[in-house]
């Protein structure tokens, strides 16, 4: 019997389903993780803390497989890094998640010396916190322990996927896809880029392929080795998930943050508007390339409403209050806990509540909350749509449960809004990892194993999108200049 394992190391959780060869799936176990928040602006995990997760949800699962694992595809929160020891797999620095802010300090640095277009220009990315390079160049700058090891010349640094596979016996590898969430080049280091930004090269991972034979994982623990045939970052992995393994299939991640991505095929993209390319995976040495654009922060502004705030027990019943009111009242909200990403790039932006009055209640902000999150959404689908034709957004994850986000993000967004997997992220690790081993011929056999869901399709016409998008443009540009 074929056994397929999908191991998700996102952002707030660690996820690891088993699935048989045609992708359906078997069991699943999951551990969650905490994020903490030393200083305002950083973001940060304990590096211990995540292997052990990742070492216990496996575990579980393996107990429960009859059978030896086939091949395990692993995905991961792209552009979080940490640094560690060659010769103990120590930890050094806690993980430096995607949402920290605290490189701003080096990145306006290369801006005023009149490099940040020349990091533009090579990577096809602005200058922002959001990606590895800013982060790893902070480590280098500002942590001692880190320059010690780096003079010992003992010192590794990297994504979480990188440090998982040294820790677990797959190696010191990352792969295309995670390199061009670095923006150190890929698929290879780009020398210029690594010295712009004073990494060096020999500290880092080898990129190999998304799919193949990429080792083995294996803890004490485990009753068995796993056969790695698939690495890649999360949101490329909720692409194979999706099934839009063709150009022209475009799909949205809707978990602490949302995550647009458009297959555009093989050749390298130069998307305009603020949009990344963003290589989606190589197999057998071949790139396939997406379009990119993300919404920072999403289900992490609802559990902020709800637990912080106080709004609602859950995110859940916040998302239940949003469906109880026709309208927010006048209030609108800005998804900006880590700063506002695509198209607008705005770093240093806040969230912001706006339009309250005495007749405002929780849910009326709840509602306003969830049409932030679309209109989010549909400022990158807007900009897509001048690349992709975009007829077919496919979505997943936790917040795609809301029938009323969805239908609010089919108005917004003015195109048919179809559910796929509610958990494309580890189905798409695993599926990669079948391709990976030859289970299946090609990532074409992934899209017809992916299950279509409920369509929402818009009920606003076309003038009140354009007034609507109007208001919105003019909201965010006056509520992150505050």
């Amino acid at each position: 019997m074929t056994l397929l394992l999908g191991i998700d190391e996102g952002t707030s959780a660690v996820k690891v389903v088993l699935y048989d060869a045609d992708l359906r799936p078997l069991a699943e176990a999951r551990r969650e993780k905490r994020l903490s928040y030393p200083r305002t602006g950083w973001v940060e995990q304990d590096p211990v803390e995540v292997l052990d997760a990742v070492v216990g949800a496996v575990g579980e699962l393996l107990g429960q497989a009859s059978e030896p694992i086939t091949a395990c595809g692993l995905d991961h929160q792209g552009e979080s890094v940490l640094a560690w020891e060659a010769d103990t797999g120590e930890p050094l620095t806690p993980i430096v998640t995607w949402q920290d802010k605290r490189s701003q300090e080096i990145l306006a640095r290369l801006e005023s010396s009149g490099q940040g277009a020349e990091v533009s220009r090579l990577s096809g990315m602005p200058l922002d916190p959001y990606f590895s390079a800013g982060k790893l160049a902070w480590l280098l700058e500002h942590d001692s322990a880190v320059q010690r090891a780096l003079d010992r010349g003992t010192l590794r640094m990297g994504t979480v996927d990188s440090f998982l596979c040294d820790r677990l016996g797959a190696g010191f590898a990352t792969d295309p896809s995670t390199a061009s969430r670095t923006q150190l080049g890929a698929p290879r280091w780009d020398p210029e880029l690594l010295e712009l930004f004073g990494v060096p090269g020999d500290v880092l991972p080898e990129i190999a392929d998304t799919a193949g034979g990429l080792g083995v994982l294996r803890h004490d623990s485990w009753p068995q080795e796993l056969p790695l045939r698939a690495r890649c970052v999360d949101q490329q992995a909720a692409l194979a998930g999706a099934g839009c393994v063709r150009p022209g299939l475009v799909k949205a991640t809707y978990g602490t943050g949302v995550f647009v991505l458009a297959h555009v095929g093989s050749e390298r993209p130069a998307p305009g508007g603020g949009l990344l390319p963003t290589l989606a995976w190589s197999v057998r040495g071949e790139a396939e390339w997406a379009i990119d654009g993300g919404v920072f922060t999403a289900g992490a502004l609802l559990e902020w409403l709800s637990r912080d705030v106080g709004l609602a027990a859950d995110p859940a019943a916040l998302a239940e209050a949003a469906g109880t009111v026709e309208d927010a009242a006048g209030v609108k909200v800005l998804p900006a806990l880590a700063g506002v990403g695509a198209p607008w790039w705005k770093p240093d932006a806040r969230a912001v509540i706006a339009g309250l009055s005495a007749s405002v209640r929780p849910a009326h902000v709840a509602r306003a909350a969830l049409e932030g999150i679309a209109w989010r959404v549909a400022d990158i689908v807007a900009v897509i749509q001048e690349t992709v034709p975009v007829q077919v957004l496919r979505v997943d994850g936790g917040l795609t449960r809301d029938p009323t986000l969805l239908q609010l993000q089919a108005d917004a967004a003015g195109v048919t809004v179809q559910r796929g997997l509610l958990d494309a992220t580890a189905a798409g690790a695993a599926a990669l990892a079948a391709v990976g081993a030859d289970v299946w011929g090609s990532t074409l056999e992934i899209e017809e194993r992916i299950p279509s869901g409920e369509r929402f399709e818009p009920r606003r016409d076309a003038a009140w999108r354009a007034a609507g998008q109007a208001q919105w443009r003019s909201f965010v540009e006056r509520a992150a200049a505050l």
